[in-house]
């Protein structure tokens, strides 16, 4: 790809993140990449490159002659799998997600086509009803339902599995690796470890089945092409669990928004799509509150996968204890 266009970087609140885009044969390899899948797809960019650069991801929106924008993203090694994980949905759930213009596995690079208006920029521009947030949440649910029986196939692309029998044990993993913590705090999650398992236990008694977790499903992760149609995108910190733990972000968002009596509305909304025949509304309701509680689980390993930093190290280990404390404070809307 020539160079010869201007790159406007955005560092937004992380001016000395670490990405590969400072080497230059990095970037160089990158844009040669681009430009030759653009070509396979009969496109060529054309204007300033926008470059967007934090811990977790290099995202370039490349302008394309003739038509709207394409997006490359790189992942770190920990979140290479984000790029097959969308062309595995595109195919699984299509209309869902969006479906890549090229993916580069072994690299973690992917190329995307332009998804339409963030939802963000929705509820920035115009005023937006709660009930426009119980629609996205009952069409992802459904659609976690649907990739129920491709939970092992998305195991294999090298998402995480963080299933609901396994929760303790990722406990033990991010509790032993945290060094941010005061010895207090270490204390106290220790001592939770008991009632953490009796938890993970009890919400694998409901019998919803582990599926993918997208960890992090925020108004600015999703796409509003119409109103109550939502497409869904960037999967770096999705992870196979307990389908409920992708329940806290969204409703937190929308409490921010609306205040704290929308959360049961919500979260009912939410566990529409998971009613059936042996599954009470309290003990799904129950359920929801318990993987609430344990959904901090997958933030706080989310936090892991950056770019690393000088001599190797990784940022991310205040965010990530800050989490793992989460484990102590109560869901807002009570046991259910």
């Amino acid at each position: 790809m020539r160079e010869d266009h201007t790159a406007v970087v955005d560092r937004g609140r992380y001016p000395d993140a670490v990405t590969p885009w400072e080497r230059e044969s990095w970037r160089a390899a990158a844009l040669e990449w681009v430009a030759d899948r653009l070509a396979a797809h009969g496109l060529v960019q054309d204007g300033a490159l926008e470059v967007r650069l934090r811990p977790w991801s290099v995202l370039v929106r490349v302008p394309v002659a003739g038509r709207t924008a394409v997006w490359f993203r790189a992942n770190p090694a920990a979140s290479a799998f984000e790029g097959p994980l969308t062309a595995a949905l595109a195919r699984w759930v299509p209309g869902q997600v969006l479906r890549p213009l090229a993916v580069d596995a072994g690299r973690g690079w992917s190329l995307l086509p332009h998804g339409g208006e963030l939802f963000r920029a929705v509820l920035d521009r115009e005023p937006v009803a709660p009930r426009e947030w119980e629609a996205l949440l009952r069409q992802y649910a459904g659609m976690q339902s649907d990739l129920v029986p491709h939970a092992a196939g998305i195991e294999r692309l090298g998402v995480p599995s963080a299933r609901t029998a396994a929760l303790p044990a990722v406990f033990d993993r991010l509790l032993a690796a945290s060094h941010a913590l005061d010895p207090d705090e270490r204390a106290r999650l220790a001592a939770l470890r008991p009632r953490l398992a009796d938890w993970c236990a009890e919400l694998a008694a409901v019998g919803v089945p582990d599926t993918l977790d997208h960890a992090d499903l925020h108004d600015g992760q999703l796409f509003r092409p119409e109103p109550g149609r939502f497409t869904f995108f960037d999967w770096g910190d999705a992870a196979v669990s307990h389908p409920f733990c992708s329940l806290r972000v969204t409703a937190e968002r929308a409490r921010d928004r609306y205040g704290p009596q929308v959360l049961p509305r919500l979260r009912d909304a939410y566990l529409e799509p998971w009613t059936g025949p042996g599954r009470t509304a309290a003990q799904l309701r129950r359920a929801a509150a318990l993987a609430w509680r344990l959904s901090a689980l997958g933030r706080a390993a989310s936090w892991g996968r950056m770019f690393p930093g000088p001599a190797g190290a990784r940022p991310g280990a205040v965010q990530s204890a800050q989490w793992l404390l989460e484990l102590l404070a109560e869901p807002p809307f009570g046991s259910g």
